[in-house]
Order: structure tokens, then sequence, then C-alpha cells
């Protein structure tokens, strides 16, 4: 072919690959970086699962501060005399705390003969909690009471006696819930009797 012919057709080749070149390069632009290239910091999205950072206990329902938070919320229902919500926001913070003193009592289990100082630091956090759900127990109980339920309220306190032991301070309390609606008949601790049985001669 002759090289004069030729040219035009060069030319029209030349200009086709800069055309097809300048269509892709918008799309090159958009395809995502491979790993280990630079990229610009992409924003953190705080509920991606995948994002392991701590966050601040104090702001999450999970946590003592969030059931606590919930207890609050209760009582002041309960002064504004709305016992439903009352009911709702103890019970959510009976759930809140369970759930934690049963995660803690986990932690202390997998740490036993590892880790004592773990171990121990899990176990106390473990019966903190508990004594928490208790005691939110033992109102929701009481919002009952308030609401002429003695049928929701007596599985509570039950409840509330089985972990906390007759002995201590909540489970005389709950025993002596259980007495006035009638639901036992003898009292405890006895009248005019300030040992235990056990201590008794």
């Amino acid at each position: 072919m002759n090289i004069a012919a030729a040219a035009p057709l060069i030319r029209f080749t030349s200009l086709s690959v800069i055309a097809v070149l300048s269509l892709l390069s918008p799309v090159n632009a958009q395809m995502p970086q491979l790993p280990g290239t630079t990229n610009q910091p992409q924003p953190i999205d705080p509920n991606d699962p995948n994002n392991l950072r701590p966050t601040a206990q104090n702001n999450s329902l999970l946590s003592l501060e969030g059931g606590e938070r919930l207890m609050k919320e209760a009582s002041q229902a309960v002064s504004a005399q709305n016992y439903p919500l009352a009911a709702k926001k103890l019970q959510e913070s009976r759930q809140v705390f369970n759930q934690l003193s049963n995660f803690y009592q986990e932690l202390n289990a997998s740490f036993t003969g590892i880790d004592n100082r773990v171990s121990d630091s899990q176990r106390k956090k473990a019966l903190e909690t508990a004594q928490k759900r208790d005691e939110a127990t033992y109102q929701l109980a009481l919002v009952h009471r308030a609401q002429n339920q003695p049928e929701l309220a007596v599985p509570l306190l039950i409840q509330i006696i089985r972990s906390q032991n007759p002995t201590r301070d909540l489970g005389k309390k709950a025993y002596q819930q259980l007495f006035e609606l009638g639901f036992v008949d003898t009292p405890y601790p006895r009248q005019g009797s300030s040992s235990s049985p056990s201590t008794q001669k």
C-alpha cells in the first residue's frame, strides 16, 4: 500500500484509540482500589459489624449504666403513676442486667485456671449485675402489686428469694411481700428472733 494513501487511515486509527481511551478513563476512575494500593481514607460506619473499635459503655444499652438508666426512667414513671411504662422499663432493665450477669459468668468460667485476676474481676461483675437484676425484679413486683396483679408479682418474688437467699435483706423483703399478699402464712424472720436457725442452740 502507498504510504501517502495509508496516512489518513493511520490518523483515523490513532484518533479512534484516543477516543476509546477517553471513554474508558471515567470507568477506570470508579473502579475500587485493589488491596495494598493507596486510597483515600473512607468514613467509618458505626453500624458496621466489622468495626471492632471499643465504644463508650455508658452510651450502650448493654451496660451497667444502660440498665441503671432504664431503672431511673422507671422510677420517674412510677412518680407519674404511669405503671405500664414503669413495668416496661423495669422489665427491660431486668433483661439487661440478667444478660450482663450471664456474660460475665461465662467469662469468669473461661478464665478460671488461666488468669485468676481476670476470672475474679468477671466474677465480681457477675455478682454486681445479678444484684442489680434482683433489685429491678423487686421493683417490678411492686409495680405489679400497685396494678393489682399479684399473679405477676408472686413468681418474681419467688425468683428473688431463690437468687438472694431468704437470709439476705432483699430476700427478706421479697418474702414479706409474699406474706402481705397472702401467698404464704408463716412470717419470716420469726417475731422476737434475731438469730438464724443455724445459729440457735
